[in-house]
């Protein structure tokens, strides 16, 4: 797939933007907070219905606007798909495909895009949220109807907890609340989708991520991911810090089929239904599992060194970008490289440069050119102040 052209209208610090990209890679260069960063996030937007930067969709609308439009004509091969999307400040956001309505959690079906950025390294080293976030975005792209599982499982959740603060305030115990069995079963049907989903994802990255870090790293450290399980008996959410011990990290619940995963699940609501209620919270489910992930044997956080942390974050976008490369009739993804050659050392820099240069299309953000490896510099774009100068179109004139 390739980005052949970018408009956007009042997104984060513009109000208009035309941005004209090529096959192979294309160098975007400014000095920080020139508005770089904001380009990359639009096309990743299309593709994950997200940023990797915010957990809202406000920030993205300019000051004083309440909807920013993104547009992009893509190319598939010989077909072009021109996609849109309203992101709105407030309410739900609006698509359009080739100019006729259409469901936001369609656009993933056409913009298959894998970013690399700075904020990977919260992946590894973060908190379970992270990893959440960047297992969802991905299975948003694998299958996009995930999109609506997951927003429906996170409607379902807020009503769930707050019928339960609900009846901690009226004194209500166990049985007198019988109104909370509903959404049990829609919490379990809609969360043992997502789990499952999850689990199957994992096991496909298993592979893909042990060859990608090998390559990055230059040595075979074992790297290993496995879900921790809230409907398991893990309790991540509560146990984040004690992952950084190897003795006491989370059991790992290897679990079988949806149904099963169902069956359990709704037995973990049942046991902790007394704690939920005194404490106004629905503590299981896949809102509070954690992706484990470890090198040497030994967990990633709390254990790997720095450059071992940055091998396995390179490793999980490059694990992703084959997976969706392997299984998309689209071809490639687009990957986006925001101002990561800047965290890196000059091996890293080089392999990186030499693993992502064969895709069909690479977007690269950085402050100062020179970071950027040789096999990446083709056609260059500077960006000032959200001013958007191509060099290839200025060489034309």
């Amino acid at each position: 797939m390739i980005v052949e052209h970018l408009s956007l209208v009042d997104f984060r610090n513009y109000a208009t933007a035309e941005l004209a990209l090529h096959r192979g890679p294309n160098v975007l260069v400014g000095r920080n907070g020139q508005g770089k960063t904001n380009l990359a996030e639009a096309v990743v937007f299309l593709a994950t219905l997200g940023s990797h930067r915010v957990s809202s969709d406000a920030p993205m609308v300019r000051d004083g606007q309440e909807f920013a439009i993104i547009r992009a004509r893509l190319s598939h091969g010989e077909r072009r798909v021109l996609a849109e999307v309203q992101v709105n400040r407030q309410g739900s956001n609006k698509a359009r495909i080739n100019g006729s309505p259409s469901k936001p959690n369609e656009l993933p079906r056409y913009a298959h895009v894998v970013l690399f950025a700075p904020e990977d390294l919260q992946i590894v080293r973060g908190d379970p949220s992270a990893r959440r976030r960047f297992m969802d975005q991905l299975l948003i792209q694998r299958i996009p109807r995930i999109s609506a599982v997951l927003a429906d499982y996170d409607r379902v959740l807020k009503q769930r907890n707050a019928l339960l603060k609900s009846a901690r305030a009226r004194g209500i115990r166990g049985e007198g609340l019988s109104t909370l069995d509903v959404w049990d079963d829609k919490l379990v049907s809609l969360g043992s989708e997502i789990i499952t989903a999850r689990q199957r994802l994992a096991a496909d990255l298993q592979q893909p991520v042990a060859d990608a870090y090998e390559a990055i790293a230059g040595a075979d450290h074992r790297p290993q991911l496995e879900w921790a399980l809230s409907v398991g008996g893990a309790d991540p959410e509560e146990d984040d810090d004690a992952a950084t011990d190897a003795d006491e990290a989370p059991a790992v619940a290897k679990l079988g089929d949806q149904q099963h995963i169902a069956e359990l699940f709704r037995a973990s609501l049942a046991a902790k239904r007394s704690t939920e209620i005194d404490r106004g919270l629905t503590l299981t489910g896949p809102h509070r599992d954690d992706l484990m992930l470890r090198v040497r044997d030994l967990p990633v956080k709390g254990y790997a060194s720095h450059g071992e942390s940055w091998s396995v974050a390179l490793a999980l976008r490059l694990a992703s970008a084959e997976l969706l490369r392997s299984e998309s009739p689209a071809g490639d993804p687009v990957l986006i490289l925001d101002d990561v050659f800047a965290e890196l050392d000059a091996d890293r820099r080089q392999r990186l440069a030499t693993l992502t240069a064969g895709y069909e299309q690479v977007v690269v953000t950085a402050a100062v050119e020179e970071d950027i490896p040789e096999v990446l510099h083709a056609h260059v774009v500077r960006i000032n102040a959200g001013t958007i100068s191509d060099e290839r179109e200025a060489a034309d004139d």
